[in-house]
């Protein structure tokens, strides 16, 4: 039975995530799970104890880091969980699957981030820039389910430029208020210009997933 190479990487990755969010902005730590190297059936738990704790007031980042897969024949993206084996599908978890749980948790906002092969997938659209706060507190009234995806349909390197870029600008950032789309365009094409194979990020709404046009907005914790 074949298993997929082990990443060096992204726990590593995702603990650092977790640390700037509890540090610089106003994530508790009792709102924050990790989970380091899940199965399929770990990652659908957590979502399932998500869907019935989260509610409309409530905002929701997801964070993967790991193996991606595109299937040509299914025209469907896939994560790849610790248990997920090359020669069978049962272990994949679809991109279908993955948005079918963020629609129906019904946050507010909910914004996820993949560091993984073949993550854009996960749409198709590209989201409207806007850049100043009173634009940012309208955007916020509006529902939205957006990615932020370290590449399109191609394989991405496990020592991660995106993660690099990402949490230097979340760290780096002095603004109170700053959206997801904002910090997406600070770090771009920094990951463009820095990565060895030319990738490319993403990132927009999540199709048939409930988006009204919104963002998901990071509120920087006062020093």
């Amino acid at each position: 039975m074949r298993e997929f190479k082990d990443l060096d990487n992204p726990v590593n990755d995702a603990q650092e995530i977790s640390r700037v969010l509890k540090t610089h902005y106003t994530f508790e730590p009792e709102n924050i799970q990790l989970l380091s190297n899940p199965t399929r059936t770990d990652i659908i738990e957590s979502f399932d104890l998500l869907s019935e704790k989260i509610t409309e007031r409530d905002n929701f980042l997801v964070f993967y880091a790991g193996h991606g897969i595109w299937d040509e024949r299914l025209s469907q993206g896939f994560w790849l969980p610790a248990d997920a084996r090359l020669n069978s599908k049962a272990q994949w978890l679809s991109n279908s699957t993955i948005r079918d749980y963020i629609s129906g948790i019904k946050s507010k906002h909910t914004l996820l981030i993949t560091d993984a092969c073949f993550s854009g997938s996960i749409f198709k659209e590209r989201v409207v820039t806007f850049n100043n706060s009173r634009a940012m507190l309208e955007m916020y009234k509006l529902t939205s389910r957006k990615a932020m995806t370290s590449g399109a349909l191609k394989t991405v390197p496990d020592k991660s430029v995106f993660i690099t870029y990402l949490t230097k600008n979340l760290v780096n950032n002095n603004q109170p208020l700053l959206s997801a789309e904002e910090l997406f365009q600070t770090f771009k094409i920094a990951v463009i210009n820095n990565s060895a194979n030319g990738q490319v990020p993403q990132y927009g709404p999540i199709g048939q997933a409930g988006d009204e046009g919104g963002d998901f907005i990071f509120l920087r914790r006062p020093e």
